[in-house]
């Protein structure tokens, strides 16, 4: 029951951060490897609960995204492809591979919760100075963007940590939008490289699925992303990303030392 909970909890905590920054899968993650999961059945485990909580964290930012729909539909088939070719690698690659990577994965993620704040404020610093995005180089931009999508889809097909992180700083460089509006796109775009990874994954890897961990996850995740989306103006950012860096630290730890 202790373990059950703390699962849960975890899922309701990474539900409210992937909305408001990005990042969730650095508490669901090192959680469930502290519990002693399998690094790859807590991963596509973890893939699968997450996309309740980014379906409600959509739904609660729908007012943000209504401008933005032209840009969703020319983005949301690269994401959507990228989290294919990142699912297919997570399950054709050996399990030691994936072993192997995972240290580094959450060192990356780490690295991206720490930097995050910065490349934010640079995102909104220009958006504030009104500096113009579009002219003779939309085309290029467009094809940046697009391609940019479709890479950042692999890695959240494969792991996906701090992925939002990213995708807020890659709109933020190529995009002339409010950074409100910017988040509002990222979670569209990390639901559906969740979803597109979890419906693979739901087909062709039953046997990596602990479906147990699966519905905790989503149920926290659901509840989560509702309160990330409503409340997450007023949440400490800082207080949120200490929390991931305390549990991603444990676990590598964990992984490095102790496995």
């Amino acid at each position: 029951m202790i373990e059950a909970a703390a699962i849960f909890l975890a899922g309701v905590w990474a539900g409210a951060i992937n909305v408001i920054v990005g990042s969730g899968t650095l508490v669901t993650f090192p959680t469930l490897l502290l519990f002693g999961y399998p690094p790859l059945t807590a991963n596509v485990s973890n893939n699968i609960g997450m996309v309740a909580g980014g379906i409600s964290g959509v739904y609660g930012y729908r007012r943000e995204l209504r401008p933005n729909r032209a840009i969703l539909v020319r983005l949301a088939p690269a994401s959507v492809a990228g989290a294919l070719v990142g699912g297919v690698l997570l399950l054709v690659l050996p399990d030691e591979s994936f072993k192997a990577i995972v240290p580094v994965l959450i060192g990356i993620g780490l690295l991206m919760v720490v930097i995050g704040p910065s490349v934010q404020r640079r995102t909104a610093a220009a958006q504030r100075d009104g500096t113009p995005r579009d002219g003779a180089d939309g085309m290029l931009k467009r094809i940046l963007l697009t391609v940019g999508i479709f890479v950042l889809g692999i890695y959240g097909g494969y792991f996906g940590a701090a992925q939002g992180i990213l995708l807020v700083g890659l709109m933020g460089m190529l995009l002339s939008d409010g950074i409100q509006r910017l988040t509002a796109i990222k979670n569209v775009l990390a639901t559906l490289v969740n979803a597109a990874a979890a419906i693979l994954f739901m087909i062709v890897a039953t046997d990596r699925i602990d479906w147990s961990v699966a519905a905790l996850i989503s149920g926290g995740a659901f509840i989560g992303g509702y309160l990330g989306a409503r409340f997450g103006r007023q949440l400490s950012p800082r207080m949120l990303r200490g929390f991931i860096l305390v549990i991603g630290t444990v676990a590598l730890v964990k992984i490095l030392l102790f496995d």
